[in-house]
């Protein structure tokens, strides 16, 4: 199946995180550390594999990681956090899931309605937007991959869909229990994603023009400037040409 490439949209997304790096590390210890709590074993923790390879994809140092789960495993730090998700719209109807992870529920709720304030937005109920979105694995090749060989391995190990993108870049999407699995399934085949996580794939999308995009990002960027928030999803889509515009 043939799809609209979000490539150029992750590339521009980790720039923009390369220019926050400290607050990003932040973030992905802080993940680390309390996924860290449940089980310091990687094969039996999902949560915790993927919140390392996030880390280590972010280029953060081995080492620092490895602090991170030691201190999961041997502290009470964390303990105090509550995990949030606040639902909104951005302009356009862009729809917004905000991930968050909190010791001050009432400093992040301030926190996070504010940017939707004084970015165009509304903050919503719990079910406002959700009911859009689907978790899910999201594993990236990029161009020069077999596309023959790619999909049928995929398909094999239990993949839901395989899309061509645009630019010749492919996305593999699983279920969120079928994720790691399909993921080690292919690298054992010998195909090393350009990236991979785990995603809130909207059912359907809005497209936006220059102007619309342009508020829709500066929206994402006050949200991911937030200490609480760790992750935030849209079902935004911007066109490659679009992103080139806003440079």
């Amino acid at each position: 199946m043939a799809g609209h490439s979000k490539w150029a949209n992750m590339r521009h997304r980790k720039g923009r995180q390369d220019a926050k790096r400290v607050k990003i590390f932040t973030k992905l210890i802080r993940e680390v550390t309390v996924a860290a709590k449940s089980s310091t074993n990687i094969s039996d923790n999902p949560r915790l594999r993927a919140a390392v390879e996030a880390a280590l994809y972010n280029n953060m140092k081995r080492e620092s990681v490895e602090k991170a789960i030691a201190r999961g495993a041997g502290s009470t730090e964390g303990d105090n956090y509550e995990e949030l998700t606040y639902e909104g719209y951005g302009v356009n109807g862009v729809a917004f899931i905000v991930e968050c992870m909190t010791d001050n529920r009432n400093r992040t709720a301030g926190e996070v309605r504010h940017a939707f304030d004084k970015r165009g937005g509304n903050l919503g109920t719990n079910g406002s937007v959700s009911y859009l979105f689907s978790k899910k694995g999201q594993i990236t090749f990029t161009t020069g991959v077999n596309e023959d060989a790619l999909m049928e391995a995929a398909l094999e190990a239990g993949a839901d869909d395989v899309i061509v993108n645009d630019d010749g870049s492919f996305d593999v999407f699983t279920t969120f229990e079928d994720y790691l699995s399909v993921k080690d399934t292919l690298l054992a085949a010998g195909f090393k994603p350009e990236h991979s996580e785990v995603i809130m794939q909207p059912s359907l999308t809005v497209s936006l023009d220059k102007e619309q995009a342009e508020k829709i990002l500066a929206l994402i960027d006050m949200l991911e400037d937030l200490d609480d928030v760790q992750k935030v999803h849209t079902n935004a889509d911007i066109s490659e040409e679009i992103m080139e515009l806003i440079g």
